[in-house]
């Protein structure tokens, strides 16, 4: 256990972001997820519907310091392509 006063303080707020931040990462997962089952089953509007909470949710979990800048635009770019390709 922490001795520093500082310390102490730390866990505490470790011990309270830790579920948010499983919570965010899971959600950006999850939408990813289903953006890509779209693409697979060739349902284009749907997936830009997707896409769209794809970008919000990628977005905060990024401001929030849980995703690099760059990999989240690694992820949207990848995605946004493959609904491009996307047969009509």
């Amino acid at each position: 256990m922490a001795n520093i006063k500082s310390a102490k303080k730390d866990v505490k707020q470790t011990i309270k972001k830790t579920p948010k931040n499983h919570k965010y990462r899971a959600t950006v997962k999850n939408a990813i997820k289903n953006c890509e089952k779209a693409i697979l089953a060739n349902d284009k509007a749907l997936a830009e519907k997707i896409y769209k909470d794809v970008q919000k949710n990628i977005d905060v979990a990024c401001s929030k310091g849980l995703i690099k800048k760059n990999t989240a635009d690694r992820q949207k770019s990848r995605l946004s392509q493959k609904i491009k390709d996307m047969q009509k």
